[in-house]
């Protein structure tokens, strides 16, 4: 048979969560939490599945959810937008950028991807016969070399894939870089997909430079969001996208048979749960502590790490301890340490190495301790 994806293997997150369990290992390595979900919103999840609503919601979404995600928007980005025509509820973060590279990417055109890149953007942009243009970002600080995205732009740049903060390196978009968005919008008429799934999970008092908040793009926009990220749940697999009506149009024309509608109850519950801004408010200071923790425990380690501002991912380079391949590296510390990451390098089509492992923090304070001290023994 021939494969639409020959170069695509299993996913690297389901690799070593296997190995994790097969070496008792910690599991630093796949991007969820290992604590509880708010007993508030599952209750109401409860509650909402006794009430009868339990069967298909509307395709776009429940409407009331629409109407409370357009509130937090112009509350937080200043953007008022129709939640009916502008707003779609998807299955996760991922159907959401699926829809939306599958409704705007025809055979041949190009689409940038900045790597280390989260690994769902390149297959998809393939699967639709699109051709990606990718382009490194700067080491260590992993920023975007605007002089390339220049050169690299041509009448047949249909998309740039942006995402911030950024998985996995933990960057974070300036406004000066939203500012070189614009600029490349107004030249080209470039269609820009930005995965904001950790909106909420930025540190160090960086701002969150949504593209929702630049006027000069919002007609060429697709931002993508995750209610799975921000609030602990990742196996409920419930994210949204947000773009003009005449984009949603196109993207809900895949969505519908894609996956039609997402589930009921959840969509319910997340309504009455963003009522209260707390709730997504107190998401990134939860998660500042447990990343200055992290960092505190490793301080007296041999592992260097690069500044995170953003997600619950930390970087940490091990020059100083072994010349090894990143991949040999994670093998080698979930098998004899046991304590399991994910190599950078997988992050970049031709598997470029920096000796850099991702760690995830999104763990109890408990499982933070443990593989701390596990760290700094090697």
């Amino acid at each position: 048979m021939q494969s639409k994806l020959p170069n695509t293997q299993t996913s690297i997150f389901t690799i070593m969560s296997k190995m994790a369990l097969d070496y008792g290992a910690i599991n630093l390595s796949q991007g969820f939490p290992d604590f509880e979900v708010s007993k508030t919103l599952i209750n109401g999840i409860h509650e909402q599945m006794l009430s009868g609503n339990n069967q298909y919601a509307p395709m776009p979404g429940v409407p009331l959810l629409q109407e409370r995600i357009a509130a937090k928007i112009n509350r937080l980005y200043g953007y008022s937008i129709d939640p009916a025509k502008e707003v779609t509820i998807t299955g996760g973060a991922t159907e959401a950028n699926y829809s939306a590279i599958t409704a705007l990417v025809h055979p041949g055109d190009e689409v940038i991807i900045f790597e280390p890149a989260y690994d769902s953007y390149e297959p998809v942009v393939l699967l639709n016969q699109g051709v990606p243009k990718r382009i490194k970002l700067k080491f260590p600080e992993f920023s975007i070399p605007w002089d390339e995205v220049h050169d690299l732009m041509s009448d047949k740049t249909r998309m740039i894939i942006i995402n911030t903060p950024h998985n996995p390196t933990g960057a974070v978009l300036s406004s000066d870089d939203l500012d070189q968005l614009s600029t490349i919008v107004d030249k080209y008429g470039t269609y820009i997909l930005s995965d904001e799934v950790y909106e909420h999970i930025i540190f160090d008092n960086k701002r969150h430079e949504s593209i929702l908040k630049y006027a000069s793009l919002r007609e060429r926009l697709i931002a993508v969001f995750s209610f799975g990220k921000t609030f602990h749940a990742t196996g409920w697999k419930v994210g949204y996208a947000v773009a003009s009506s005449i984009i949603t149009a196109e993207i809900r024309k895949v969505h519908q048979f894609l996956n039609f509608s997402v589930n009921t109850p959840i969509q319910w519950a997340l309504a009455d749960y963003l009522m209260d801004p707390q709730n997504y408010e107190e998401v990134a200071p939860f998660y500042q502590k447990k990343r200055d923790l992290f960092l505190q425990l490793t301080s007296s380690s041999k592992f260097e790490t690069i500044p995170s501002y953003g997600t619950y991912f930390q970087l940490m380079t091990y020059k100083q301890i072994s010349d090894r391949g990143d991949y040999e590296m994670a093998e080698f510390l979930t098998k004899e340490h046991g304590i399991a990451s994910i190599p950078v390098s997988v992050f970049y089509h031709d598997l470029h190495d920096d000796h850099v492992l991702r760690f995830c923090f999104a763990k109890t304070d408990e499982t933070l301790e443990k593989a701390a001290e596990i760290l700094c023994k090697i």
